[in-house]
């Protein structure tokens, strides 16, 4: 039976302050590329194209405003995605907000009452800036790429695809629980 939904920003609230400061030129250093590279959410999704290496190599270009030389094509994307953050830091910050007050635990009883031998007791959603694909699974993880999520034009939704952001989750967690 699940018990507990828990929401992971870190990667995101990391590089909200690294889009900031790498758009306004302000000095960054080399060690917060290790941090970020390090973190849970970047970590579990690394494979033989991308890997810590990727993450500290292009975020060290995108700080020294350097075109990024023998890249893998996730590189390039994940190097590309946060060109295109630091350009409009205001839609940068929409896309954050909704994610920022994300409440899941009604989730937990939708869960339960659809799935009710559901054997995990904790799943954990990590939203990270990545590469190529719009969601991983690794375990009791569902790691959403952030760079997928898209603000409503007309009113307060928030998607990705084109699903609504909490239907999105809510149908990758059933998956997870199945």
């Amino acid at each position: 039976m699940l018990k507990r939904i828990k929401v992971n920003l870190e990667a995101i609230e990391a590089m909200l302050y690294f889009w900031q400061a790498a758009s306004e030129k302000e000095n960054v250093a080399e060690s917060f590329f290790y941090d970020v590279a390090d973190m849970k959410g970047m970590k579990l999704v690394y494979d033989e194209d991308f890997n810590a290496e990727s993450v500290r190599k292009v975020l060290s270009a995108i700080k020294n405003r350097e075109l990024l030389s023998d890249a893998t094509k996730a590189e390039k994307r994940f190097w590309n995605n946060n060109m295109w953050m630091m350009e409009d830091i205001e839609y940068t910050q929409m896309m954050a907000a909704p994610i920022k007050v994300l409440n899941l635990d009604p989730m937990v009883d939708i869960i339960n009452e659809k799935l009710p031998n559901a054997e995990k007791e904790e799943l954990e959603v990590i939203f990270a800036p990545l590469h190529l694909e719009e969601y991983y699974i690794k375990g009791s993880s569902l790691i959403i790429n952030f760079f997928r999520i898209k603000p409503s034009d007309f009113d307060d939704n928030t998607f990705i695809g084109e699903a609504k952001l909490e239907d999105y989750i809510l149908d990758k967690l059933m998956e997870m629980c199945r």
